[in-house]
């Protein structure tokens, strides 16, 4: 098993250690009933003391991951229904894999892939965080589809441009200009969406112990790619006016960072928005620190009163924002379509690194999304778009404030797709997870979302993904369990204080 260990981090190796276990076992990657190395054999391929694997593995076995079973070994502990017998029998059907288990992988977690392969096929998904069929101009787009397929057949048989190709590129100018971000299309990338963005950059321009500041929380996806590219991971904070700059300063004198991510723009998870004042803070501090600022903009379209701040890439007059802009919030999650703006020598430094990850993004898609922008499509979309997100949204929220129980809070967002929702410190959100989903509901667990020191208490509701009627409905429900969990806790506090 490889685990990365960051021996001049702040965290203690025995942490770093559980942290790595557990963020594997609760995305999949091992398995119910899975054998774990032992405690003698870990603390040799880490080079580390035999207590400190020890002492991570007792842990875990705490937390109800993990399970040690004197003279047998130490085993991955299910969740699941099913008996012991049923998982020995599925075993005994066919050969043993188990020596897959001697093969090291570089594998951090996929919470993301975790979720998202979960059977949800009669769950109402308030856990994702994408627009409904009716909010998507499928029909608008399919046209498209057909048309450039019918006049263009070489968009698919032919590769197109790494770069991207280079109408659309020149055609989403005045968009980016709208928004005070002075580009040109030799410093736009393409690309199958902005996850594919942070891909890039981390390869490119992370390595193992390199310094990488995150908010807290944060986009789960994110922690994956860096992590998977060996850099130590430090967070920040965020409040009501985003990241706290001020800790990030403190953390600078130690510890320049060499990239600081952020979604300033109605964060995901948690709605927030980053003030001007931090951003242009945020940006002074780049500069005095050469660092790389990654600010991914998936959401700022999406505004249900005054438009947010400008970005701070609109701010950058030396090179250091590298800007994502994906169009899966706002136009269609399908297409799968992002665009990256860098200056100077970054982009084409990206550019040859996309070439490396997939040689170009497909035409077709890129052709479909093309009249968006050199139309006036875009401007008559994002209106009516904006005003249905609104009533999803105030909808959610009066449900919340009439049948929440007291002791639970929530972010109240002025756009983007979230709610971010906080339990009372002692409730685990994983635990009613597991209630709501035998209830036919699914929400994201806030533990996801944090890089190192995991909270519990907090999940994540997303409006957009339901239609109204079983929007209502599913958020009713989930005040109900909020009811009898809160409850339920108050009650076992009662017995445990006779």
């Amino acid at each position: 098993m490889h685990i990365d260990l960051d021996r001049h981090s702040g965290i203690t190796l025995t942490e770093q250690i559980r942290t790595s276990i557990a963020d594997r076992i609760q995305s999949g990657l091992l398995q119910e009933r899975e054998k774990l190395p032992s405690v003698r054999n870990l603390s040799r391929l880490l080079e580390v003391s035999l207590m400190t694997v020890f002492h991570a593995y007792e842990i875990l076995e705490q937390e109800g991951l993990i399970e040690r079973i004197q003279g047998k070994g130490t085993f991955v502990q299910g969740k699941s229904t099913r008996s012991s017998d049923q998982h020995k029998q599925d075993r005994a059907e066919k050969p043993s894999l188990d020596w897959q288990n001697t093969v090291a992988d570089y594998l951090p977690r996929a919470q993301y892939w975790r979720m998202m392969q979960t059977p949800l096929l009669d769950v109402a998904k308030l856990s994702m965080a994408a627009l409904h069929t009716s909010l998507i101009p499928t029909e608008w787009i399919s046209k498209q589809f057909f048309q450039y397929a019918q006049v263009d057949p070489t968009l698919l048989t032919e590769y197109g441009p790494v770069q991207g190709d280079s109408k659309l590129r020149e055609a989403v100018i005045p968009y980016f200009r709208e928004r005070n971000i002075m580009t040109s299309p030799n410093e736009i990338m393409i690309l199958n969406g902005s996850q594919q963005g942070i891909d890039l950059v981390a390869s490119t321009f992370v390595g193992p112990g390199d310094c990488v500041v995150l908010e807290e929380p944060v986009y789960p996806c994110t922690i994956d790619v860096f992590r998977k590219r060996g850099a130590t991971i430090y967070t920040i904070p965020i409040d009501e006016e985003g990241m706290q700059v001020d800790r990030l300063a403190m953390l600078c004198d130690s510890r320049p960072p060499k990239l600081i991510y952020t979604n300033p723009t109605f964060q995901n998870p948690t709605g927030t928005v980053m003030s001007a004042r931090r951003r242009a803070q945020l940006l002074e501090l780049a500069q005095s620190y050469h660092s790389i600022i990654l600010e991914d903009d998936a959401t700022s379209d999406i505004y249900f009163g005054s438009e947010p701040p400008p970005s701070i890439k609109s701010m950058d007059t030396h090179g250091h924002v590298i800007y994502l802009k994906g169009i899966s919030k706002f136009i269609s999650p399908g297409c799968r379509i992002g665009f990256l703006i860098a200056d100077g020598t970054f982009i084409a430094r990206l550019v040859g690194s996309k070439g490396i990850s997939d040689l170009g993004s497909p035409l077709i898609t890129q052709k479909a999304i093309l009249p968006f922008f050199s139309s006036n499509q875009l401007k008559k979309h994002l209106p009516p778009l904006r005003e249905k997100l609104k009533e999803r949204r105030d909808l959610v929220l009066r449900i919340l404030n009439r049948s929440a129980p007291k002791g639970v809070h929530w972010t109240k967002p002025d756009g983007g797709l979230n709610i971010w929702i906080t339990l009372p410190h002692a409730l685990n959100a994983d635990d009613l997870h597991t209630c709501a989903l035998k209830e036919g509901l699914s929400f994201l667990p806030g533990h996801v979302c944090y890089p190192t020191q995991q909270q519990y208490h907090h999940f994540r509701i997303s409006f957009s993904y339901l239609d109204l009627p079983l929007l209502e409905q599913s958020v009713a429900t989930l005040c109900r369990l909020l009811h009898d969990f809160v409850q339920s806790d108050r009650h076992s506090q009662q017995i445990m204080h006779m």
